[in-house]
């Protein structure tokens, strides 16, 4: 019997462990060669971005889908730190998602389902430009200017979530920060999906749109996993980054503006929060949400309930480098609830009739909205202030000659003209009395020589003087007075108005009437009309007196004008080019009647020659 083959005997025994030394030896062998060097299959989904014609979009190739809430791993034992809860699936990674629509290219991460861009498309929907002197004379002479960059409405803030982000606070957190899994069916003509857990909360987003315009549909689904009622607030953030030398305040001495808001309109209130040192806090209002968002000069990104008005909250914030809003809505849910929260969205251009038709045909009847439906007035966004009835006029007469033209500047002159034919009787009697005056100078010259020692005797002989021959020294000044509501309220709509935003005269350089003339030509043609306006007319007071209306007023009023809209100096100059006009008409008219005066002879009485 051989003893080797014996498993009892000591030979087989050593034998034994040689054949487990071998195997132990070959199975790490195995495994390390499996961990390190033996090529990994690719993930399903993976080899680069999805193409879904005019979506562009990284895919979670890899990563485990969001489990539904009641499947899968089975909630925790009773009395754990999140009670009842799903346990969350591993954290997804970072994706972007570009859908290019016709009005705007929107860009999406999934770090929050929030919006990283939303790019407005079209030659109007661009930022103001900033142009210098000499690129002014540069335009003036042929030569080319990069146009300025198309608008961002959603920029964001270092350090603050994404707009459209949501957070929710309260007995269970969901972070703003959270990572969604992107929804694997992306269409372009519906919207996008993301969905995502925490803790007891699973949040469903989703973005849809019509087929054309700046309105979205933006639903959160929340849904409470865990066995037990929860209580909290649900967030939406809006948070928009600023270039601070890119923006300055509109004032009526310096131009236009570009200035962005956070803005909630809360209650009976519309609230409006730009950058303010000494307020460093947030300002927090509380009632019935309406809409929330950025206002800027011409657009606005805003968000509002569907369903009307809201019970919350709102949270905003300015400094010189962002802009935020975040709104606030109670948020009750029992065990296995899924509550959903609404909003109409617009992020677009400030156009009154795109505004007041909101929600659209489409959003309505996506959403089941009745009829009559209305979103909250976003309109108001257009501020027009104390001159809201003057200025609304001058736009709508501007809309209809524009209509008959086709060139905004054309309409603003058209407007000079009317509003210069409507003050033509109170003009006419105005020049026809200062007309009088200048005849009147040689005697009034005589009474400031013989009363110089006595002022108040001189005035008072004067005012006898006016009487007598039923003039008034003030006629002059009161065309102008009338015109500086006009001239106010024409400035406060060029400041408003997307409809003359980025809207050109003629030529390269006045192509956008809203901003400065970059050339200053304008304001200079109308310092100097106006100082021949002024030459036209009596000389009132002693000639240092006369030299200052002359020279210095026109010379001030210019350099004022340097930052104001073209369309505003364009309205001046041409009402100053019309005056010149009236005037030299009424003078060769005036004169042709003292002609014909004086040539019919001495005047007769009862019939018989003096």
């Amino acid at each position: 019997m051989n003893n080797d083959l014996d498993p009892l005997s000591p030979n087989s025994a050593e034998s034994q462990k040689r054949l487990l030394m071998a195997l132990g030896l070959a199975m790490l062998l195995t495994l390390a060669y499996t961990t390190f060097f033996a090529p990994q299959a690719p993930p399903p989904g993976a080899g680069g971005e999805a193409d879904a014609g005019t979506v562009t979009a990284l895919t979670d190739g890899g990563t485990p889908a969001v489990q539904p809430a009641g499947t899968g791993t089975p909630p925790p034992s009773e009395g754990t730190p999140a009670e009842g809860a799903v346990a969350e699936a591993p954290e997804p990674p970072v994706r972007s998602l570009e859908l290019k629509r016709v009005e705007t290219l929107y860009t999406f991460s999934t770090q929050g389902a929030g919006l990283t861009s939303a790019v407005l498309q079209g030659v109007k929907m661009r930022e103001q430009a900033s142009l210098s002197i000499a690129e002014g004379y540069k335009l003036l002479f042929g030569g080319e200017v990069p146009p300025p960059p198309q608008m961002n409405l959603a920029q964001p803030v270092a350090g603050q979530p994404l707009p459209l982000a949501v957070a929710i606070t309260g007995q269970a957190a969901f972070p703003a920060e959270t990572r969604f899994a992107l929804s694997e069916s992306v269409n372009p003509q519906q919207g996008a999906t993301f969905t995502a857990r925490q803790g007891p909360w699973e949040v469903v987003k989703s973005v849809q749109w019509p087929q054309e315009g700046f309105e979205l549909l933006y639903t959160v689904q929340v849904k409470n996993t865990s066995s037990r009622a929860l209580t909290g607030e649900m967030a939406v953030h809006y948070h928009r980054a600023i270039d601070p030398e890119n923006e300055h305040a509109p004032s009526f001495f310096g131009g236009v503006g570009n200035l962005s808001y956070a803005s909630c309109h809360v209650g009976e209130e519309k609230h409006k929060l730009a950058a303010d040192q000494s307020q460093p806090e947030p300002e927090t209002l509380r009632g019935s949400v309406h809409y929330f968002g950025i206002d800027q000069q011409y657009f606005l990104s805003a968000l509002y309930p569907l369903e009307g008005p809201t019970p919350g909250r709102c949270e905003l914030v300015a400094t010189p480098t962002a802009r935020g809003v975040v709104a606030h809505f109670p948020l009750t849910a029992e065990a296995g609830q899924t509550v959903t929260f609404r909003f109409g969205g617009y992020l677009g251009p400030k156009e009154p009739d795109l505004l007041a038709a909101l929600p659209g045909a489409e959003l309505r009847q996506a959403t089941n909205l009745p009829a009559g439906a209305r979103a909250p007035e976003l309109s108001e966004t257009i501020d027009y202030g104390m001159w809201a009835v003057i200025a609304k006029l001058l736009v709508g007469i501007m809309k209809f000659f524009h209509g008959l033209t086709g060139n905004w500047g054309v309409a603003i002159i058209l407007l000079t003209v009317l509003v210069k034919t409507l003050l033509l009787p109170l003009t006419h009697r105005s020049m026809v009395s200062m007309e009088a005056m200048k005849k009147l100078q040689p005697r009034v010259e005589e009474l400031r020589k013989k009363y110089g020692d006595d002022r108040e005797r001189q005035n008072l002989e004067m005012m006898k003087l006016y009487q007598e021959a039923k003039v008034n020294p003030l006629g002059g000044c009161l065309p102008m007075i009338i015109q500086m509501p006009v001239w106010i309220a024409l400035f406060t709509a060029l400041r408003n108005s997307y409809d003359i935003y980025q809207e050109p005269f003629f030529g390269p350089v006045w192509r956008d009437l809203t901003y400065k003339d970059p050339t200053y030509l304008l304001p200079i043609a109308l310092g100097v009309s106006m100082i021949i306006t002024q030459k036209l007319q009596p000389q009132m007071g002693d000639p240092a007196q006369a030299r200052l209306m002359t020279w210095f007023v026109p010379i001030i009023f210019t350099a004022t004008l340097f930052n104001y809209p073209a369309g505003l100096a364009l309205y001046i100059f041409t009402n100053n080019l019309l005056s010149i006009a009236q005037q030299y008409g009424l003078r060769k008219w005036l004169a042709s009647r003292e002609a014909a005066t004086a040539g019919s002879g001495p005047a007769t009485t009862g019939g018989k020659r003096k």
